[in-house]
């Protein structure tokens, strides 16, 4: 799903090792690993259809169970299988985006064609990924995004989703953006500054660990209804060794607290 190299499905293995230790909750594993492809979006898609559906009904059971789902995915186009089954049972919710980009280009406005740009577009309903839509732009809030393309800037100018871009007063600026509603938050690893933790995007003048710790205690303050992780790799180079995500998950505290 995406993927540049063999690093996030390891990594997302060891996400949910410690946050199964730490919440005392039982790991549902869905798909089967394989190689990176490394192809454009679409014959990325066709090759994980099957797992995204997987991924998809199991947020719908979850969901409707009212129970709160923490994923623990490799890549970002995951949330193209979850965030229609939230935008379906908790319409109410706000999807608050804490990512380096806004992944929100679609087929006909992505330059580099990959499918991880497009996570967000298409449960939003700006293109047709075969994986359903339902949320409504005004309930995305969009954090720490740096690295912006010019569709991207354009939305967000026009006011059709809201921005927190990093930088002083960052959890203040969210309490304002999220306004009390119900809280689903997903997390790329590379909204943190370069050098945190291993992943596969890299841009400076991201956000520190107690910044999001700050973050996480300000959506805390709100019902949240779920989390997913996304692009946290295991090691910072091929055959490197193993990253513990402690730090990252002891960061994500708040939040975590909340889902129990």
């Amino acid at each position: 799903m995406g993927d540049h190299n063999n690093l996030a499905i390891p990594g997302a293995k060891s996400l949910a090792a410690v946050l199964s230790e730490r919440l005392d909750a039982a790991v549902v594993v869905v798909g089967t690993p394989a190689p990176a492809l490394n192809l454009g979006w679409r014959a990325e898609l066709d090759v994980a259809m099957p797992a995204l559906h997987a991924l998809a009904a199991q947020l719908d059971q979850v969901l409707a169970r009212g129970q709160k789902p923490l994923t623990a995915s490799s890549r970002c186009a995951a949330s193209l299988a979850t965030l229609p089954m939230v935008a379906r049972h908790r319409p109410d919710a706000c999807v608050v985006w804490f990512d380096a980009h806004a992944d929100l280009n679609t087929p006909s406005t992505t330059d580099s064609g990959y499918l991880g740009g497009m996570a967000l577009s298409g449960p939003a309903g700006m293109w047709e990924s075969g994986l359903g839509a339902g949320l409504a732009l005004p309930d995305i809030v969009l954090v720490g995004q740096r690295a912006l393309d010019p569709a991207e800037l354009q939305l967000i100018a026009s006011g059709a989703v809201t921005h927190v871009p990093p930088g002083a007063g960052l959890a203040e600026r969210l309490r304002t953006a999220v306004a009390g509603r119900p809280v689903y938050m997903h997390l790329d690893c590379d909204v943190l500054n370069p050098g945190i933790v291993p992943t596969d995007y890299v841009h400076e003048n991201g956000l520190s660990l107690p910044e999001l710790r700050d973050a996480c205690a300000v959506l805390a303050e709100s019902e949240v209804i779920g989390m997913e992780i996304a692009e946290f790799q295991n090691a910072w180079e091929e055959g490197g060794e193993p990253v513990s995500p402690a730090p990252l998950i002891a960061a994500l505290g708040p939040v975590l607290e909340a889902l129990r």
